[in-house]
């Protein structure tokens, strides 16, 4: 299979994925570009993927690192959406159990924004995106151990916030 081919089998395969992603992780819901992007750097950096490698972990670095560049230039560091829950299909039997719900998501997400950007990525990545420990470590650039550590941390945290307010 050639390069061509290779991308875009990843594309079909993992567009979804990286689109996810970079949602809960830019805080945005218009991400196309972004996951062009990272595609297009995924053509560009073919030579450099490892055969053993995992595309959808490499993707997804990949992606991390786009939605970093997006931010510096814009100077906007807000990582998780607040309407993301919006867009699941609910069966919630009422329209009190909703806003209910929706309030919690709500707090949820002010309270991981507020954490610190290593707490964000791992939460994002285990914890929504429910990504393996060996598959946030590569992402991250980390070892296993300290993804985590890093998770347990960041769970704690995010305990000790609710306790504060």
């Amino acid at each position: 299979m050639d390069k061509k081919e290779r991308i875009e089998e990843w594309f079909l395969r993992y567009a979804k994925d990286i689109k996810n992603f970079l949602i809960y992780y830019t805080n945005q819901s218009d991400v196309e570009d972004l996951v062009q992007e990272c595609f297009l750097r995924a053509w560009k950096g073919f030579d450099r993927f490892a055969e053993k490698s995992d595309p959808k972990t490499w993707l997804i670095a990949i992606a991390r690192n786009v939605a970093i560049d997006m931010a510096r230039k814009k100077a906007l560091w807000s990582y998780l959406p607040d309407t993301i829950w919006a867009t699941i299909k609910s069966n919630e039997p009422t329209v009190e159990t909703s806003l209910i719900l929706q309030e919690e998501m709500q707090e949820l997400y002010k309270a991981i924004q507020r954490l610190k950007r290593s707490y964000r990525d791992v939460i994002i990545l285990r914890g929504i995106m429910e990504l393996s420990v060996a598959e946030t470590a590569r992402i991250l650039g980390w070892s296993e151990t300290k993804v985590s550590v890093t998770l347990h941390r960041a769970l704690a945290k995010l305990r000790w916030q609710k306790k504060g307010e």
